[in-house]
C-alpha cells in the first residue's frame, strides 16, 4: 500500500500590500501539524508561486517551543523550497489531504488564488480530506462548486475571530474580515468556544473529512483530525 500524503498550501506574501509590515505563514500552524503529520505521512510543500514561502516574523517570537524552533532551524528547505500549486492541478487523487495553515499572508494571496480555488474543488469532488487553521479558511471564502453552491454553505467550522484580530491590532490592514466571511458563506455556522486568543476551537464535519483550527493553539489538534481523517493510527 502506497504511503499516505498530505499538500501543505503556504502564501508567498512576506508584506502587507503598500506597506513595509512583514507578514507570511505562522510557524506554529505548520510546525505542530507536521510534527505530528511526519514520519506518518508523506507531506508536500507547496505555495501559489513556489519558491520561498516567507515566514511571519511575529510568530517566531510567538512560538518558542521546541517543535516550533526545530522546524524553523531543521526543516528550512521544505518552506524555502516550495512546488508551484499549479503543479498538483489534477493531481488531487494523489493525496489524501489537504492543509491550508494561516499566517496573514493567506488573507493576500490563498484567498483568490484561482489554482487554489480550482484544486479544493478538486479535492472535494474526490472526498479528500480539506483543513485549515486560523487565517488558513481564507482559502475557502471564494471556492464556488460546479453547482453553483459555495463551498461553504451549510459547513460548520471555525477560524480567526474578528475580536482576535481586533487584539492582534490588525483588523485595518486585512482586504476582509474573516470571521464574517466565513460566518456568510456557512449560512451562519462559524463558530468558537471564547473570542479570545487563549482558547482554541477545532471543528471537524463531513464525516470527518473537513477540519478547522481556530488560531495557533489548534494546530496539534487538527494534525491530529488530518491522520484520523485519513486512517492512518
Amino acid at each position: 500500500m502506497s504511503p499516505k500524503k498530505v499538500l501543505f498550501v503556504l502564501t508567498n506574501i512576506a508584506k502587507i500590500p503598500g506597506t513595509e509590515k512583514e507578514i507570511g505563514w505562522w510557524l506554529a500552524e505548520v510546525a505542530h501539524p507536521f510534527h505530528v503529520i511526519n514520519g506518518k505521512a508523506e507531506i508536500v510543500f507547496a505555495s501559489p508561486r513556489g519558491g520561498l514561502a516567507p515566514v511571519d516574523p511575529v510568530s517566531v517570537q510567538y512560538s518558542p517551543d521546541e517543535v516550533s524552533q526545530d522546524f524553523l532551524n531543521n526543516h528550512k528547505a521544505l518552506f524555502e523550497q516550495t512546488e508551484p500549486l499549479e503543479k498538483f492541478l489534477g493531481k488531487a487523487a494523489e493525496f489524501d489531504a489537504i492543509y491550508y495553515p494561516g499566517g496573514h499572508g493567506p488573507m493576500f494571496d490563498v484567498a483568490t488564488d484561482p489554482v487554489s480555488i480550482q484544486l479544493i474543488g478538486e479535492f472535494f469532488a474526490l472526498d479528500k480530506t480539506i483543513s485549515a487553521v486560523c487565517h488558513g479558511p481564507a482559502a475557502f471564502v471564494n471556492v464556488i462548486l460546479p453547482n453553483g453552491k459555495h463551498f461553504l454553505e451549510g459547513k460548520k467550522l471555525t477560524g480567526l475571530s474578528n475580536a482576535e484580530e481586533d487584539s492582534f491590532q490588525m483588523s485595518q490592514y486585512m482586504p476582509f474580515p474573516l470571521e464574517t466571511k466565513l460566518n456568510e458563506a456557512s449560512g451562519g455556522l462559524y463558530t468558537v468556544k471564547d473570542q479570545d486568543a487563549e482558547s482554541a476551537t477545532v471543528v471537524v464535519g463531513n464525516d470527518g473529512k473537513f477540519i478547522t483550527g481556530q488560531n495557533p493553539k489548534s494546530g496539534k489538534v487538527v494534525g491530529e483530525a488530518i491522520l484520523k481523517a485519513i486512517g492512518v493510527n
